[in-house]
């Protein structure tokens, strides 16, 4: 196996481990967990959440620290997202009822991950 097939599973495993402890965090808060790795032709979204009428497109980043969470999502990134929810509420017409947010969560090593709700506006 080469050296950068190595880190991208690595990277690969990370970041399965950090969305997963983000859909926890997000279920202890209250969240309906509707999808994980939810792929459509615009894109794909980490997790999509319910609470409360409103819909949580949630977006996880692994990092050192927070500022570099912040700074890993593009505008180009986050105007990508928006374009996969509009794809996902005009497929499932139950969720069009819902306000959409756009959410970001930060695993930060040996912290619980951060969450930063309405961190972007489409």
């Amino acid at each position: 196996m080469t050296r950068g097939r190595r880190d991208y599973e690595r990277a690969e495993r990370l970041g399965r481990r950090a969305e997963w402890l983000c859909r926890v965090a997000l279920f202890l808060k209250g969240y309906r967990i509707l999808a994980a790795r939810l792929r459509v032709p615009a894109g794909e979204i980490d997790i999509l959440a319910e609470k409360a009428g409103t819909l949580a497109v949630v977006e996880v980043k692994a990092r050192g620290d927070l500022d570099a969470a912040l700074a890993a999502v593009s505008q180009t990134s986050w105007r990508r997202l928006a374009r996969a929810a509009d794809q996902v509420v005009a497929g499932r017409p139950r969720l069009s009822r819902h306000a959409i947010r756009f959410d970001l969560m930060a695993v930060l090593p040996g912290r619980w991950p951060v969450h930063m709700p309405d961190v972007w506006r489409a």
